[in-house]
């Protein structure tokens, strides 16, 4: 680690504030170039400390980064990773209000909820399937704090990955039923296709997302509890979304999803 523990804490206050005031900011790289990996996950560490300090409940995970295309690009060999926070559960079919947000736009996910628990090193696609109690369709909404959706990678693993909200909802369907690899989806906005994909864009299998994660939080002496939701990345690029806009996403066998905007 490269930055001092008072430092730490300090970004991570500035960040946390950024997000709650929906207020936007340089990004932190620009201040603090020599910052390493340790550096931006201490501070998305201290930024989950300080919610759960307040009371709320971490209910889940979430993958990003997660095509090889775009790790190539960025140069790096696995995906990131962040939590995710009770209030940023909205219902199915639910309304979103922008003001609390600062630009959002929506990805298009398959959402894994475990009933065993995953621990790396060495977990696999197989060890995920079978750890898995169900998928389902999920709508995240990113909201990075960098003015203009502007960052680099470690500044983003300190803003908690984006994360801001997330909507899941369809049917939930057993993994061992489906092939997540050729499962068609359909993001539209305003009742007009806008993304079409298949899960085989994340990582080749959205299972190898989750199994790349586990490994992770094992390196780090960490595990994914059973009962934890996983959103494991975005199937297409992300949507830029504003007030009166209305979004669903259709997942092959697995029914849609819905959230508005206001």
């Amino acid at each position: 680690m490269k930055l001092s523990r008072e430092t730490i804490e300090q970004l991570a206050i500035h960040l946390e504030t950024c997000e709650l005031e929906a207020k936007d900011t340089p990004k932190i790289t620009d201040d603090h170039p020599d910052m390493d990996w340790d550096d931006a996950y201490a501070i998305q560490d201290e930024i989950k400390r300080r919610k759960v300090a307040r009371g709320c409940r971490i209910i889940g995970l979430k993958a990003g980064l997660t095509s090889h295309a775009k790790m190539k690009q960025m140069g790096v060999e696995t995906p990131v990773f962040g939590f995710l926070a009770d209030y940023f559960s909205v219902p199915e079919g639910g309304e979103i209000d922008t003001a609390k947000l600062i630009h959002p736009k929506v990805e298009p996910e398959i959402a894994f909820v475990t009933k065993a628990p995953l621990r790396g090193p060495g977990c696999h696609i197989g060890t995920v399937l079978a750890a898995t109690d169900f998928v389902i369709p999920a709508i995240e909404v990113i909201d990075s704090r960098y003015r203009d959706f502007k960052f680099d990678l470690k500044s983003v693993v300190a803003d908690n990955c984006s994360s801001s909200r997330f909507v899941v909802g369809g049917r939930m369907g057993d993994a061992a039923d489906l092939d997540l690899r050729t499962t068609g989806i359909v993001l539209e906005k305003n009742g007009e296709p806008v993304a079409f994909g298949a899960g085989a864009a994340v990582l080749g299998h959205p299972a190898a997302a989750v199994a790349m994660l586990a490994n992770m939080l094992g390196e780090r002496g960490e595990d994914i509890p059973a009962g934890t939701l996983i959103l494991s990345g975005g199937i297409t690029e992300a949507v830029a979304v504003q007030p009166g806009d209305d979004v669903t996403l259709r997942v092959q066998g697995l029914g849609s999803v819905s959230v508005r905007f206001k």
